[in-house]
């Protein structure tokens, strides 16, 4: 996952990435527009000392907030900010096998949203304990939340896949033994059955 790193054509839409295992490009399964007014909060834990060290973070959470429109696909999560409005978030991917877990939130005072906690990859800009939360200012998030759900369990799965293909790829081939080698490892043994053994 990638904090402002998302590549963006000219009419301001991410750029599809290469597939993982057969070269073709990512699908686009769902864009909610700009019209929904998505609002994210990103948390981003300061990481503390570690151990002995004396430098570090002193705890806390950075926190990054930005308006804009949601991006999925098959492979990623994507944010890209309204070009209208300033912010320091101007976009967001994250791989969908990278999301840990989701939760819905429904507060007594104000709208319902949804809690992703993200795995962050090394040079992505972000730390072990990322947080973020989606909110559909203008949409209901309900229906959009179990398409993520299904389109992230179908990138795991299909993860596996290629995993598991990968590994029966790169098994050795096995041959049975040649009769001179099973013969010669036999000396001294008849190669007949007993005389009782014929019918």
């Amino acid at each position: 996952m990638a904090l402002n790193c998302v590549m963006l054509s000219q009419q301001h839409a991410p750029i599809p990435l290469p597939g993982p295992s057969t070269g073709s490009e990512e699908t686009e399964v769902a864009r909610v527009p700009l019209s929904a007014a998505v609002e994210l909060l990103l948390e981003i834990p300061v990481v503390p000392p570690s151990g002995s060290g004396t430098a570090g973070g002193s705890g806390g959470a950075k926190k990054l907030q930005s308006t804009g429109w949601i991006w999925l696909s098959d492979q990623r999560f994507v944010f890209i900010k309204d070009p209208a409005k300033s912010s320091q978030l101007n976009t967001l991917s994250v791989p969908l096998h990278s999301i840990l877990q989701t939760k819905y939130e429904q507060p007594i005072f104000g709208g319902n949203y949804l809690v992703i906690e993200i795995k962050p990859t090394s040079g992505g800009g972000l730390t072990e304990g990322t947080k973020l939360e989606v909110r559909f200012k203008n949409e209901a998030i309900f229906p959009f939340i179990g398409l993520l759900q299904k389109t992230r369990e179908k990138a795991i799965y299909m993860r596996r896949q290629i995993a598991d293909e990968e590994v029966y790829e790169n098994l050795p081939t096995y041959t049975t033994p040649a009769e001179s080698m099973s013969t010669a490892s036999m000396r001294g043994c008849p190669s007949d059955n007993p005389p009782e053994y014929e019918n």
